[in-house]
C-alpha cells in the first residue's frame, strides 16, 4: 500500500526523477505532534495534522546538502561516531534565538552509510542530534551533486557558460533528473518530521532549489523560507538554462527568499519579470512579488561571522604562539594575505599577475613584500581546476624566480590543509587582506580578517597598540557592498588592483585605524546570529495570513504553485445563480469585451457568433439591462455588437455610453476638454522614439503609451518615469494619469468602467426600476473599479432592497470579486444558462429606455 505521504507524487515523468533504488523509510516511530504517534514504516502523514498546543516548543526545521555533523569510523568498536561540525553555519545560526528554540536537521552526512547500518545511525542522530539524515546512494549523490549542482549550476550562478564541450559541461537531463530526485528524498525526510502548523522550514543554498515545491504541494500552508548563498546571475546567463521554469518556480513556492546582495535579488526579479512575467513591488520596505495571491517575500542581507568561535581560537596559546613566528618571520616586510579556495573562480592566478604588476611598477616594494597565498583544497574537480592550480604555480614560480633572491620569496604559496589556529594567525599578522574574486556568493575571508586584526585578547598583540588593518577587495564577491571602507578593484584590471595594494600598503596609521573601526563595528554588530535571526522575523511576518486565506494547489509536477484567495472567494455556477435569476424582476447584467467575451490574445478581435447569440438572448428579456463596459472605442464596439439591438455599450471606459442601438452616444464630458492632450502627446512621443518597440494609442477619451512589445525591464522602468513626468505636467489639469498591464494611460477624471456601472444602476433606480439582481464579469484590473463601485452602489439607501450581487473576475486570482470564473468558456457556459433561463420565462414587463442625459 502506497503512503499517503508519497500520493501526490505518483506521477514519475511529471516529477522528472530517475528510477534510483530507494532507501528504506528508517526513522523510528515519534511524536511530531503531542498525543500523536507517527509511524513512519506504516506512512501514515496527513496534510492537516492538528496544531499542537499552545505549549509546544518554538521549533525550526533547517534543511541543507549536508548536516552540521562530523563523522568517523571508529578503529576499534568498528561503530560510527559522530559530532558537531562547529565551523559549520547551520549550526552557528542558533545563535540568533533563544535557548529555548529547538533545532531540527535534515541533510546527508559527510560519509557513505552501509544499507544495514542506516537504521541504527538515524536513531542515533534523531536522539543524540536531533538530525534525519537523508541517505542518497553513491550514485546519485554523484549524478546530483558532483554532477548537476558542481558542473551545471556553479558554473552557470558564476557566469560560466558552456560554450564549448572542453570548457564546462552541457546540460544532462538525466542530471538534473538526478537533482530532482535527491529534493523529492530530501522532502520526503521533512515530511516525516514536520508539524506544519507550527513549524518553520529553512532550505539553505542552491542544492535544493525544487524542494519548494514538492513541500508546498503536500503542505499548501507551510512556513516555508530559502536563502541563497551564491550569486544568482543575470537573466542574460540564466535564460540559458533549459530547466529555468522549474527553478524560479521552486523558489517562488517558499514565502521568504533571501540573498546576500541586492544586486543578486535583483537578477532574480528580472529573470522573473522576464520568464514569468511577474511584477514586483516594495511594500512598507520590504520587497514583495504577488504570486497567484501569494506574496513571496525578498530578503537582502548577507551573513555574518561567528565572532565567538574566531575569538576561541584567536585566543588559543597555539594562535599566539604562530602568530610570533609568522611576525618574526616576516620583520621588516609588509604581509599581504589572500586565503582562497582552489577553484576558477577565485582569481588566484590573477592575483599573482597583479603582484607581478606591482614589483614591475613600484620597484622600490621589491624586497619589502610578500604575498602569502593559502590555497583551500578544491571543493570540486575537473580540468578547470587542473588548470588553475597549474597556472597558480606556474605563475608563483615565474614571480620569485625574477624578484626573490636566496632568503626572499616574494610570493610563498601554501597549498595544504591549514590548521584553524595557524589560518588565524596569518589573519592577524596581515598587513592587508587580498580578496581578487572574479565572482563569489559572498566570501567571508574579509570579515574573519577584520575580527583578527581586532584581536584584542591575542597574546601576541600588544593590547596598547590602535588596531589597523586594510582590505582590497573584488568588486564582485557577495561581501563589498558591505564593506565600504574597503578599496575594491575590477580582478580583471591587474593594473589597478596592483595600484590598489600600493595604496593599501602606503595609507597612513590613521586613517587604517578608522576604516578598521568602521568595518569591526559594522562585523561585530551583524554576526551570523544577526543574519539569522532577521531572516527568521522576516519569515514570520511573510507567513503571517497564511491561514487568513483559502488555497488551491493548480498546475503539474515542477510547475506545481498554490492559488491563495479570500475565504469567500468561490466559483460561481450556473446552479447557484440560475434560482436568483428566475426570481428576480429587475436584473443589470455588466460585461467586460476583451479577456471576458473574447480571448485577450487572440488575433481576431470581433465576437464569435456564440457571442453574439448569447447576448441576444439575454437581451430579448425585458427584465434585463446588458451593458458591455470596455475600454475599446465606440465604433469597433457597435460594429461588432450591432446585431444586439437592445445591447448597452459603455465604451472607452464609460467615457461614451449608449443604452441601446437606436440610441446616440452620449457623454457628460465637453470636448472642448481636451487642452491637456497637447501636453500629453509630445511627452508620449519622446518616451516613444526612445524606447524601442512602444506605441502610442490614440483614443477620443485618452491616450495611451503601451509598452508589451518593450524590453521588459527598459520598458517598466521608462513607464515608471513617464508616469512622474506626466503627473508634474498634467498637476492643474482636470485629468489622471494612471499605469496599468504595460500601459500608461491619461484620461479625463471620472472615466472609468466603476463610474458607468454606476450611472446605469442610478438611471434604473431614477426611472423607478431599482435591479433585484446585478451580476458583473470581467477580468483585469479596470475591472476591480467596476466591482468594488458596485458593491458600494448596492449599499445606497435609495434601494429600498438591496439587490443579489455577483461580482465575478475571470481566472483564479486575487480580486475584488466574490466570485471567479476559470476562463472565457465558463462564462459563455454561464451566459448561456442564464439566457436558457429567460427563455422559459414569460415576459412580465415591456423594454424601457432612457437617455443617459435624463441621469447626469
Amino acid at each position: 500500500m502506497v503512503s499517503r505521504s508519497c500520493a501526490n507524487f505518483l506521477d514519475i515523468s511529471s516529477w522528472d526523477l530517475l528510477d534510483f533504488p530507494q532507501t528504506p523509510r528508517t526513522l523510528p516511530r515519534f511524536m511530531t505532534v503531542p498525543g500523536i504517534i507517527t509511524d513512519v514504516d506504516g506512512g501514515d502523514i496527513t496534510s492537516e495534522v492538528t496544531s499542537s498546543s499552545g505549549g509546544s516548543r518554538e521549533r525550526k526545521i533547517i534543511v541543507a546538502n549536508m548536516l552540521p555533523l562530523q563523522s568517523k569510523r571508529d578503529t576499534e568498536t568498528g561503530k560510527w561516531c559522530f559530532h558537531w561540525d562547529e565551523d559549520s553555519l547551520q549550526l552557528q545560526l542558533r545563535d540568533g534565538f533563544s535557548s529555548e528554540t529547538e533545532f531540527l536537521y535534515v541533510g546527508s552526512l559527510n560519509v557513505d552509510i552501509e544499507t544495514s547500518e542506516q537504521e541504527e545511525v538515524s536513531q542515533r542522530l534523531l536522539e543524540e542530534f536531533n538530525c534525519v539524515a537523508t541517505f542518497l546512494s553513491q550514485e546519485l549523490q554523484e549524478m546530483f551533486y558532483l554532477g548537476f549542482c558542481k558542473h551545471q549550476l556553479w558554473p552557470l550562478f558564476h557566469y560560466m557558460l558552456p560554450m564549448f564541450p572542453d570548457h564546462g559541461d552541457r546540460f544532462d537531463r538525466r542530471l538534473w533528473q538526478a537533482y530532482v530526485s535527491a529534493n523529492k528524498i530530501f522532502s520526503d525526510r521533512v515530511m516525516e518530521v514536520i508539524n506544519p502548523e507550527d513549524d518553520y522550514v529553512w532550505i539553505q543554498d542552491y542544492h535544493l532549489m525544487v524542494l519548494p515545491t514538492f513541500l508546498r504541494k503536500r503542505f499548501n500552508r507551510i512556513k516555508l523560507g530559502f536563502f541563497l548563498h551564491s550569486p544568482f546571475p543575470s537573466s542574460e546567463i540564466y535564460r540559458t538554462l533549459p530547466v529555468r521554469d522549474e527553478i524560479l518556480r521552486g523558489l517562488l513556492n517558499c514565502d521568504l527568499i533571501g540573498f546576500h546582495t541586492f544586486d543578486y535579488a535583483r537578477h532574480f526579479l528580472s529573470c522573473c519579470s522576464r520568464m514569468l512575467g511577474l511584477d514586483y513591488e516594495s511594500k512598507r520596505g520590504h520587497i514583495g512579488l504577488d504570486y497567484f495571491g501569494r506574496t513571496v517575500y525578498i530578503k537582502i542581507l548577507p551573513v555574518g561571522v561567528h565572532m565567538g568561535r574566531l575569538e576561541s581560537v584567536l585566543n588559543l596559546d597555539s594562535t599566539a604562539a604562530k602568530t610570533k613566528e609568522i611576525q618574526e618571520q616576516f620583520k621588516g616586510k609588509k604581509l599581504v594575505l589572500g586565503i582562497d579556495d582552489m577553484d576558477i573562480f577565485k582569481g588566484i592566478s590573477l592575483k599573482l599577475i597583479a603582484m607581478e604588476h606591482l614589483f614591475e611598477t613600484y620597484w622600490h616594494l621589491r624586497g619589502k613584500v610578500v604575498l602569502v597565498q593559502i590555497v583551500n583544497p578544491a571543493r570540486s574537480s575537473g580540468k578547470d581546476v587542473e588548470e588553475a592550480k597549474r597556472e597558480t604555480y606556474v605563475t608563483a614560480k615565474r614571480i620569485n624566480e625574477r624578484y626573490g633572491t636566496s632568503d626572499y620569496k616574494p610570493i610563498v604559496l601554501i597549498d595544504r590543509l591549514v590548521p584553524r589556529s595557524e589560518k588565524t594567525a596569518y589573519y592577524a599578522a596581515a598587513d592587508c587582506c587580498l580578496v581578487n574574486a572574479v565572482r563569489d556568493g559572498m566570501n567571508l575571508v574579509p570579515y574573519k580578517y577584520i575580527v583578527c586584526r581586532e584581536g584584542t585578547r591575542n597574546k601576541a598583540l600588544d593590547d596598547s597598540s590602535p588596531r589597523t588593518s586594510t582590505l582590497v577587495v573584488s568588486e564582485f564577491i557577495g561581501c563589498s557592498p558591505s564593506l565600504s571602507g574597503a578599496i575594491r578593484v575590477n580582478p580583471w584590471d591587474v593594473d589597478a588592483v596592483a595600484e590598489a595594494v600600493n595604496s593599501a600598503l602606503k595609507m597612513s596609521e590613521t586613517e587604517k585605524q578608522l576604516r578598521h573601526e568602521k568595518h569591526y563595528h559594522y562585523i561585530s554588530t551583524h554576526d551570523v546570529g544577526y543574519w539569522a535571526k532577521s531572516f527568521m522575523q522576516d519569515l514570520e511576518r511573510a507567513c503571517r495570513d497564511h491561514y487568513s486565506k483559502r488555497c488551491w494547489g493548480i498546475g503539474f509536477g515542477l510547475g506545481f504553485r498554490v492559488l491563495s484567495l479570500s475565504p469567500s472567494f468561490r466559483k460561481l455556477s450556473v446552479e447557484n445563480i440560475v434560482p436568483v435569476y428566475r426570481k428576480t424582476q429587475r436584473r443589470a447584467i455588466f460585461l467586460d469585451y476583451d479577456g471576458t467575451l473574447v480571448p485577450e490574445s487572440s488575433i481576431v478581435q470581433d465576437p464569435s457568433a456564440e457571442v453574439v447569440s448569447v447576448l441576444k438572448a439575454l437581451c430579448e428579456d425585458p427584465n434585463n439591462t446588458v451593458f458591455i463596459v470596455s475600454g475599446r472605442g465606440k465604433e469597433s464596439l457597435s460594429n461588432w455588437l450591432s446585431p444586439c439591438e437592445n445591447l448597452g455599450i459603455a465604451a472607452e471606459h464609460g467615457y461614451f455610453i449608449r443604452w441601446n442601438s437606436k440610441d446616440e452616444w452620449e457623454t457628460c464630458y465637453s470636448p472642448s476638454d481636451t487642452e491637456w492632450r497637447s501636453l500629453v502627446e509630445p511627452v508620449m512621443r519622446s518616451y516613444m522614439e526612445a524606447t524601442d518597440g512602444t506605441s502610442i494609442e490614440f483614443k477620443e477619451s485618452a491616450l495611451v503609451w503601451h509598452h508589451q512589445d518593450a524590453d521588459p525591464d527598459f520598458g517598466s522602468c521608462q513607464a515608471k518615469e513617464m508616469l512622474d513626468h506626466l503627473e508634474s505636467v498634467l498637476a492643474n489639469e482636470p485629468v489622471v494619469v494612471k499605469r496599468g498591464q504595460h500601459i500608461v494611460e491619461v484620461k479625463p477624471q471620472g472615466v472609468s468602467k466603476g463610474l458607468a456601472a454606476e450611472k446605469v444602476i442610478r438611471g434604473m433606480v431614477e426611472r423607478g426600476e431599482p435591479p433585484e439582481m446585478v451580476m458583473c464579469i470581467g477580468d483585469d484590473r479596470s475591472d476591480e473599479d467596476m466591482f468594488e463601485s458596485i458593491l458600494s452602489t448596492v449599499t445606497n439607501p435609495e434601494l429600498l432592497v438591496q439587490p443579489e450581487v455577483f461580482a465575478c473576475t475571470v481566472g483564479r486570482k486575487p480580486s475584488k470579486a466574490k466570485y471567479f470564473l476559470d476562463d472565457e468558456a465558463d462564462v459563455l457556459k454561464l451566459l448561456r444558462g442564464l439566457g436558457d433561463s429567460s427563455s422559459s420565462l414569460k415576459p412580465t414587463s415591456s423594454h424601457t429606455q432612457v437617455s443617459f442625459e435624463s441621469i447626469v
